[in-house]
């Protein structure tokens, strides 16, 4: 079974490009063009010495030997935490801002939920010298006070979405409608696998350097190249879909999606998709996405700012329908007190998202012989009003 994105960029029933006709200028670019750029020896140069010797790759897999003691298996934590911005968001953003260049973009726009991506997109306008508008929701500024001024300082301006939620959901309608108004100079970086294809198999392919490292650092390590279980957190899921990107073919690899699940699925305030959701569009895309009976998007929830979107990506749509990967919700409390655990265990303070991934550990039957990569995707620093609020420390 075929689990990459296919030419017409669906994955499985999942994907395509369903947009508006004043976006689609926009979306052919990208699609016409996006494959043969990437692949050109100067775009890959210049991305990679940009990995190196900017973003501070490769990135640790590091052996988390109380966890593993915890747990009873071989735990290993790959240290997206440390890349420049404090998350993997970079990865993504410095190979569409090479993009932007080649096809001639003047200036940038981004959504960010949690604000490492609109943080990552900020920085590498700034790299670049181009001016760089990030939409965010005014719930997440408030929350991600930190963040909002990095952009600011960065250069950026930060617009806040008013709208449903004030969340990232409403944050990606204002950019997609502020594209639609700018589609011959404006480049629009979005930062997870969501939105009309190419952009969720763009992003990916940025990603998929984790994956690759994994692989190779496994081998170091352990003397093989693919362990027993990837565990990723998954809002819109960009750092899940690089984390499994080299295993999707590799049947012997369990990949572990874990949604956040908020105060619980039953409550009204949960992001469960998987749970939650029906077949639907969503930003472009055929997906899973939490919706009433009549189509209207349902709001999520989360603790953590960059899960409470109300689907997820196409990709993660079609592992979940084909059984390919496995599927935990964590809920708010559990993803604390995960976070905590790392901590206290490892000294090491995750972004909450990343808490999530490590909630799911007590939920999976591991045995001693079994290899686990998290994907650590982001660090605590930018939650630590979160973490206060909430206490439980």
């Amino acid at each position: 079974m075929q689990y990459g994105v296919d030419e017409r960029g669906y994955y499985g029933k999942f994907g395509g490009a369903y947009i508006p006709e004043m976006l689609y200028p926009n979306i052919e670019e990208l699609r016409e063009n996006y494959l043969d750029i990437i692949a050109e020896p100067g775009f890959q140069e210049e991305f990679q010495m940009l990995l190196r010797d900017y973003v501070g790759r490769p990135t640790p897999l590091y052996f988390a030997k109380r966890l593993s003691d915890k747990y009873g298996a071989s735990i290993y934590l790959k240290r997206e935490d440390l890349c420049h911005t404090g998350a993997h968001k970079v990865n993504n953003t410095i190979g569409q801002i090479i993009l932007a260049k080649k096809l001639g973009k003047k200036r940038i726009i981004a959504e960010t939920g949690a604000g490492q991506h609109g943080v990552a997109t900020a920085t590498v306008c700034a790299l670049m010298g181009l001016p760089c508008t990030v939409y965010m929701g005014a719930v997440d500024m408030e929350r991600q006070k930190p963040n909002v001024e990095r952009m600011r300082i960065l250069g950026a301006e930060v617009k806040p979405a008013e709208s449903g939620s004030k969340t990232l959901k409403d944050a990606t309608n204002e950019a997609m409608r502020a594209w639609i108004n700018n589609p011959t100079d404006t480049h629009y970086i979005i930062g997870s696998v969501v939105g009309p294809h190419p952009y969720p198999d763009m992003v990916a392919r940025f990603q998929s350097v984790i994956s690759e490292e994994i692989r190779w650092q496994l081998k170091e390590k352990e003397g093989r190249e693919t362990p027993d279980y990837v565990v990723a957190c998954v809002g819109g899921g960009s750092n899940a879909a690089g984390a499994f990107y080299h295993f999707l073919n590799e049947e012997n690899v369990r990949l572990v999606n874990v949604e956040a699940d908020g105060m619980g699925f039953s409550t009204g305030k949960s992001a469960a998709t998987s749970i939650l959701g029906k077949e639907g569009v969503l930003h472009g895309s055929r997906t899973l996405l939490m919706q009433t009976e009549d189509g209207q998007v349902v709001e999520p929830y989360s603790i953590s700012a960059g899960l409470d979107y109300p689907g997820i990506g196409p990709m993660h749509a079609h592992l979940f329908d084909t059984k390919r990967a496995d599927f935990y919700s964590v809920t708010d409390e559990e993803a604390m007190k995960a976070c905590v655990e790392v901590s206290r265990f490892e000294g090491i303070i995750p972004a909450i998202e990343t808490g999530h991934a490590f909630g799911a550990l007590p939920k999976m039957e591991l045995k001693s012989s079994d290899v686990v990569v998290i994907n650590l995707s982001g660090r605590g620093d930018k939650d630590l009003a979160t973490y206060i609020k909430w206490g439980g420390y």
